[in-house]
């Protein structure tokens, strides 16, 4: 029986390779008449190469990126792809994909197609098959394609180790370069650095093995939270992810789920899983995921997110889709293991000011020389007594709060906290503006009061060192404007009366003895 059928198959093959030898003999007059008409052609050619400048459509279409056919991810994206007749190039996931559906849909009972895989492709006799009834590459607007990323350059870094960690107080110091005041908070941090990495690279120490220290930090808007960790990022040279918890709802739910913040991280490790493995992810607005109080409805992006974010935290085998925020069939997996991973999360914690009040004014009193209520109004630093008590009357889980050993406070910015970052991190914003007028060849320069009238004005906007910026942009305009257009501005000098509206800044021209004399 099955060699009857076996000589009946045989005998139909045979038919179709015959029909496809005639189908050759058509194939090859119409390639004559073609070749024909492509003879009359080359002087129309030649006149159209002369005109682009001796390049032709071929060569210009080289420098766009070449999309698969079936899910349109370019080629940087989903790797190299399969080239096939008529300009149609597939990547290696939706051929496998194909070939996949192919055995669960029967075709594996066809001899030769049981156990294919893409890799199959490279003897595969493409010049068989009409690829006519294909829409061809090329037939994509040149709107919609997008030019190939010039290959970067990557820098040789050292690798970390137990020999190039810095100590905590040259990590301290090289933060202070940057960051202005919070001494205990750069303290903390500087520590709990430390003390991780050499946990990472010792792996364990005996029969000791050391734990984790994540850690959490509480403050005021505009207070250097984000700008510490940056900063801390930067000096030690390792992949850090800065990611948002506001975004982050229960798995099912519409928004990104917990395994998106490793997302973030492995694309800063450039898909490295080794790398990712011992980097720093920074979870900002922390507080946006504090549980609701008094809500009858389901709670997907409250305490659903503080558990979701618990596996992360103690350290955990987590699939992470790669180039992607979210989990999907067109989307590839990848393991990464959490334990060695530090995890920082901040936030502004709105009211906690409120719980610590009515936790410390419990016992208020009447009478002379009694503890009053108001006591405690005008503290400007009041977060600096917070506990975990707080925060789960806030709305933050026990587990979760667990998970955060380390607990510290950023103190909230004064006037003279506002004039030293006007004046001594390195990349402070005035010396940001003086750098972008140097460039016209103009020197910029602030007198004592116009840092007075700066610092005065971010106070009453209560936003923190965001407000700095903003302050700036708006009376630099001006100065910004003009000094393009007149090349005989020499120095610019800002002054409080300017800030405040009542005055103008102090213009000096080029050549004039005030100005040489200086």
């Amino acid at each position: 029986m099955t060699d009857k059928y076996t000589d009946e198959y045989d005998e139909s093959a045979d038919n179709t390779y015959d029909d496809t030898d005639s189908a050759y003999d058509i194939v090859d007059s119409a390639d004559e008449s073609e070749d024909d008409a492509n003879n009359e052609d080359d002087a129309t050619k030649d006149d159209k190469t002369k005109k682009t400048g001796g390049e032709t459509s071929d060569n210009s279409d080289d420098e766009y990126e070449k999309y698969c056919y079936l899910c349109r991810r370019p080629e940087s994206v989903a790797g190299k792809l399969i080239h096939m007749p008529g300009d149609i190039n597939i990547c290696p996931d939706c051929m496998q994909r194909s070939f996949d559906s192919f055995t669960s849909s029967g075709f594996g009972n066809m001899p030769g197609l049981g156990n294919m895989q893409f890799i199959d492709l490279t003897n595969m006799p493409f010049g068989n098959i009409d690829m006519s009834k294909f829409k061809a590459q090329n037939d994509i607007p040149k709107s919609q394609k997008v030019k190939k990323k010039a290959p970067k350059e990557k820098k040789k870094q050292e690798e970390l180790s137990l020999k190039t960690i810095p100590a905590p107080h040259k990590i301290k110091a090289m933060l202070d370069e940057y960051v202005v005041g919070q001494e205990y908070a750069k303290k903390v941090i500087s520590v709990a650095v430390y003390n991780h990495y050499k946990r990472v690279l010792t792996d364990t120490m005996d029969d000791i093995e050391i734990e984790k220290s994540n850690m959490l930090m509480v403050g005021p808007t505009g207070c250097g939270k984000t700008y510490i960790v940056k900063t801390i990022a930067k000096l030690l040279q390792v992949p850090l992810a800065i990611t948002d918890a506001t975004t982050l709802t229960e798995a099912g739910y519409i928004g990104d789920d917990v395994e998106s913040v490793l997302s973030k991280l492995l694309a800063a490790a450039d898909n490295d899983v080794e790398k990712a493995e011992r980097g720093i992810v920074f979870i900002d607005e922390i507080d946006k995921i504090a549980k609701k109080q008094n809500s009858n409805s389901r709670d997907v992006s409250g305490e659903s997110v503080q558990q979701g974010l618990l596996k992360l935290l103690e350290g955990a085998d987590v699939e992470v889709p790669v180039g992607s925020g979210s989990k999907n069939a067109m989307v590839p997996m990848t393991t990464i293991n959490t334990r060695n991973i530090l995890f920082i999360c901040g936030g502004a914690f709105p009211d906690l000011e409120d719980i610590i009040k009515r936790r410390i004014s419990k016992q208020a009193s009447m009478g002379f020389k009694a503890e009053l209520k108001d006591k405690y109004d005008d503290e400007p630093n009041l977060l600096r007594q917070v506990t975990t008590e707080d925060l789960r009357d806030f709305g933050m889980i026990p587990e979760f709060l667990g998970r955060l050993p380390v607990v510290f406070t950023l103190d909230a910015l004064d006037k003279d906290m506002y004039i030293k970052i006007l004046k001594e991190p390195k990349n402070a914003i005035l010396k940001q503006y003086k750098k972008l007028l140097a460039l016209d060849e103009v020197d910029l320069r602030f007198d004592d009061s116009a840092y007075e009238a700066i610092a005065s004005e971010a106070v009453k906007r209560k936003t923190g060192a965001r407000a700095l910026r903003a302050i700036i942009e708006k009376f630099m305009l001006d100065i910004m404007y003009q000094i393009p257009r007149d090349d005989t501005i020499g120095r610019v000098t800002i002054t409080g009366d300017y800030i405040r509206g009542k005055g103008s800044p102090i213009i000096e021209l080029r050549g004039t003895p005030a100005l040489e004399e200086k």
